[in-house]
């Protein structure tokens, strides 16, 4: 017997399609929208696959050959180009220097554009103009800031030389001695970089709840206390995502090395990204500059993934 027909106020409407071909119906409606979906993502994960994951591959599988004719990958050699890379001195040197580079640059130059922000994020006077002038060095190049600091730290005719003969005191050369010339690299690397960050901070701050500062006073509590009380935390996700910028940062620097150093003097301002240049463009390693990619690239990667998975239990989100 027929199901019966659904009476409506617009007619006669027919009884409900079988389950199973429901289901069947279901089933092409959700594949048809899988198809779609993965026609969406496409053109991103072809150049995710083109431009990330095959070059990352290509390299873990480089570092495993010699270096042949022309640069390009030889016979297969295992695990020589690791071994290479532990008893290479220059590779240590550039392990400490890059250490120290991210003790100093990353604190520093996060620290300068919490204050900065906070600073322009007050009623001011000539507050955007202010706010341009901190912004300003993110936006100059590199390596056009680094011959505007290389004018800075020439010897006898330099910026710094000049003051320093105008107080009477001896000549220096800053970036010719060991012991100042990684310092040199460090203070553009924050100079750089405090206001691209200090951009972040600044909208965070410009998020908050305008009431809380009210309360604060009302309360009579004190800036610094409504700083590490209310704001602080509240500003913990943005300074999770500056921090793992900031780690990057200090790790993947070259143009300053290039320009002001070249690694000099005797390897005192080598950084790690520099000393891989050097291996596989000056010298044409490919094999063993394939190496010490993939040991930063497990690095970083690693260091960033403590970060978003324990730090991020840490982080007071809103």
């Amino acid at each position: 017997m027929s199901s019966p027909a659904l009476e409506t106020d617009k007619g006669v409407m027919s009884a409900p399609l079988p389950s199973r071909t429901a289901r069947r119906l279901a089933q092409a409606a959700a594949r048809k929208q899988a198809v779609h979906a993965w026609l969406l993502l496409m053109p991103a994960l072809v150049l995710l696959l083109g431009f990330t994951h095959w070059p990352a591959l290509s390299t873990l599988i480089d570092s495993l050959h010699a270096t042949g004719r022309g640069g390009q990958s030889g016979e297969w050699v295992g695990l020589e180009n690791y071994a290479l890379m532990v008893d290479d001195p220059v590779f240590w040197q550039a392990v400490r220097n890059n250490l120290w580079f991210a003790a100093a640059t990353i604190p520093l130059s996060m620290g300068l554009a919490l204050l900065m922000a906070l600073w322009v994020n007050e009623k001011l006077a000539g507050r955007a103009l202010l706010r341009m002038a901190y912004f300003t060095p993110t936006v100059l190049p590199m390596i056009a800031v680094a011959n505007i600091w290389l004018f800075f730290y020439t010897p006898q005719y330099g910026l710094l030389e000049q003051l320093r003969g105008a107080l009477g005191l001896d000549a220096h050369n800053w970036l010719g001695d060991p012991s100042t010339a990684l310092a040199c690299i460090t203070l553009v690397a924050v100079w750089k970089e405090a206001g691209f960050f200090m951009i972040f901070y600044l909208a965070a701050l410009q998020t908050l709840n305008p009431s809380l500062k009210e309360a604060a006073v009302i309360e009579g509590a004190s800036r610094w206390y409504f700083l590490r009380r209310v704001q602080w935390p509240l500003l913990m996700p943005t300074t999770l995502f500056i921090l793992v910028n900031a780690v990057i940062n200090a790790f993947r620097l070259v143009d300053y090395v290039f320009i002001l150093t070249r690694g000099g003097p005797d390897n005192a301002s080598t950084l790690l990204l520099y000393h891989l240049y050097e291996v596989g463009f000056k010298f044409w390693d490919t094999g063993y500059a394939a190496a010490i990619t993939v040991v930063l690239v497990v690095v970083l990667a690693a260091v960033a993934l403590f970060q978003f998975f324990v730090l991020d239990k840490k982080v007071h989100y809103q």
